[in-house]
């Protein structure tokens, strides 16, 4: 099969793009980081300043962050790093590291006094 080639002296087919290509800038973990705890700070001064009522809300941004970690390690386990690994670099035993990320943790709610068929006694 034979292809028409373009002559030399004739300009390409195709027209620049209107928008050139711009770099994303990549945000390192160690920026990321400082970013949040920023906010954090923030939000906490917010709290101080008289809100009682965020108390709650932050509060739960903690639990939010045990859960976030929990999903990183866990993932980090699955990448196969070892409890040693983890735990050295949170300044914790591998033991303790182990016994508190772990396990999936228990339900917040028992559900040892529900019958088995869900409805009330």
């Amino acid at each position: 099969m034979t292809y028409a080639t373009r002559p030399a002296d004739r300009p390409p087919g195709v027209n620049k793009p209107l928008t050139p290509k711009r770099r994303y800038r990549v945000v390192e973990n160690d920026e990321y980081a400082a970013f949040l705890r920023r906010v954090i700070r923030a939000y906490s001064r917010r709290v101080a300043s008289g809100d009682i009522e965020a108390i709650t809300t932050m509060a739960a941004l903690a639990d939010d962050l045990e859960d976030a970690t929990r999903q990183a390690i866990t993932a980090l386990r699955g990448f196969g790093y070892s409890w040693a690994d983890i735990a050295m670099r949170l300044g914790i035993t591998r033991q303790g590291a182990q016994q508190r990320w772990g396990s999936i943790p228990p339900p917040v709610t028992d559900t040892s006094s529900t019958p088995p068929d869900g409805g009330y006694p």
